[in-house]
């Protein structure tokens, strides 16, 4: 697939960019297990040049027609075949070297097959957070990914890759005998429901497109804990010194929106064109029984005129102290901007359709874990945790349903307040507070 438009960057692999370990003429079948494997490398390696491209294409075309595409392609690949050549690798290729590796390579092994299978599990968490953003571009209603996450996830496969191809391959390659090749490779036909005789490599993989621009990396400081002692005295005694002086921008009552939802999506497209660290990340602030506030940071995943929504577990302790006192309050934290929006109101759950929705959209491994888990509850240990999500992975299939304890809750704003940074700690306080006939009084709020 290529771009047509003037100046566009084009979604297509460029084979000089991203070295394929094998020629794309060569389809091994399942008869040779690691070159299906190096030939899933060269298959994830056009996937990931199509993300950057994607990315760099985004801001100059948004989701038009090639970028819906080549989403649609990445998205069907890391969601499907990605999984089935990590599992490759973690059931049947990696115990199959530690059974039969000895001395040196037994050494070499032990160090590292531990990172190797970490990096799953990272890259895993990664493509959590890039699904949503694709799929959204895949169905035109999103034209947004996040840089650093495109950067990392790039970054990271890219390294595993090439400690697998350094290390492991070769390393079956010259210790397997032909009946570990057999037994390897009847295996991962099996995972891909392949018949004994044979089949593509990488089979359901889509065709590969390449896209991907890298982004700007962006750090987070590590916080710092009462405990901790410099030049003899405990950081906790220093905190008052700590100061930033804001005075990046203004916020006049003159030039703000008429309607707060309005205000906020002109702030929201801003910080994701600022790429904020997750401008999606919010605290959500609850109150129990006894009138005791507890908050914590949710994803909003949904914004218009009716509300604010995100999705969670209504048993989970926010759930039970929604259902006790249905208010809450919301507090986005953009830092590289200077900017908070304070929204409070009364919350409601969302229609079942709209929660179904939501809920079939996300990556199975996240339904999967949505039904594992009984959210704030306590448990005995990570193993076991661990335990039910297994037992739930070979109960549900690939389309669990959404459990009636799982779905969505949406803040009604009845206040929204918008806070701008100003130097001398002279900010900006602009807030919108709804009338009784549904409108907006809009007032400038002293620092």
């Amino acid at each position: 697939m290529t771009f047509s438009q003037p100046n566009s960057t084009a979604l297509h692999h460029d084979s000089n960019t991203h070295h394929d370990p094998l020629p794309s003429r060569y389809r091994p079948d399942f008869d040779q297990p690691i070159a299906v494997l190096k030939h899933c490398h060269g298959r994830i390696r056009k996937q990931l040049a199509t993300l950057e491209k994607l990315l760099a294409h985004l801001p100059g075309h948004g989701a038009d027609e090639q970028a819906r595409q080549a989403a649609g392609a990445v998205l069907k690949y890391f969601d499907k075949a990605a999984h089935l050549h990590h599992d490759d690798e973690e059931q049947d290729l990696i115990p199959m070297l530690h059974a039969t590796a000895q001395g040196e390579d037994a050494a070499t092994l032990a160090a590292l097959a531990p990172s190797i299978l970490q990096d799953h599990k990272d890259m895993d968490a990664m493509w959590q957070d890039l699904h949503e953003q694709l799929r959204a571009i895949a169905d035109g209603s999103g034209a947004w990914l996040a840089a650093n996450t495109v950067q990392r996830f790039v970054a990271s496969y890219q390294s595993h890759m090439e400690r697998e191809e350094g290390t492991m391959a070769p390393m079956a390659l010259r210790l397997f005998s032909a009946q570990q090749m057999a037994q390897l490779g009847q295996a991962m036909r099996r995972r891909r429901g392949i018949g004994a005789e044979g089949g593509a490599a990488c089979a359901g993989a889509p065709p590969a497109d390449g896209v991907e621009s890298a982004g700007a990396a962006s750090a987070a400081a590590a916080p710092a804990t009462a405990a901790t002692v410099v030049g003899g005295s405990a950081i906790g005694e220093q905190v008052a010194g700590l100061r930033k002086d804001y005075g990046q921008a203004v916020l006049d009552e003159n030039d703000v929106a008429d309607d707060p939802i309005d205000q906020f999506t002109r702030w929201f497209e801003q910080a994701l064109k600022a790429q904020v660290n997750e401008p999606n990340a919010m605290s959500v602030a609850t109150v129990d029984g006894d009138g005791r506030p507890t908050s914590r940071i949710v994803l909003i995943k949904q914004f218009d005129a009716r509300g604010f929504a995100w999705y969670t577990n209504y048993d989970s302790q926010k759930g039970r102290q929604l259902a006790h006192n249905p208010f809450a309050a919301l507090l986005f934290f953009w830092t590289e901007l200077e900017r908070q929006v304070r929204i409070e109101g009364r919350v409601e759950r969302t229609s079942a359709a709209e929660s179904d929705k939501y809920f079939n959209s996300r990556p199975l491994k996240s339904r999967l874990s949505a039904i594992a888990s009984a959210q704030s509850a306590p448990i005995a240990s990570r193993a076991a945790l661990e335990d039910n999500y297994e037992a739930v992975a070979r109960q549900a299939g690939d389309e669990p349903a959404r459990p009636d304890h799982w779905g969505g809750f949406r803040l009604v704003p009845e206040r929204i307040e918008f806070w701008q940074g100003r130097r001398s700690r002279f900010h900006d306080r602009i807030v919108y507070t709804r009338r009784a006939d549904g409108g907006w009084t809009r007032e400038r709020l002293q620092p």
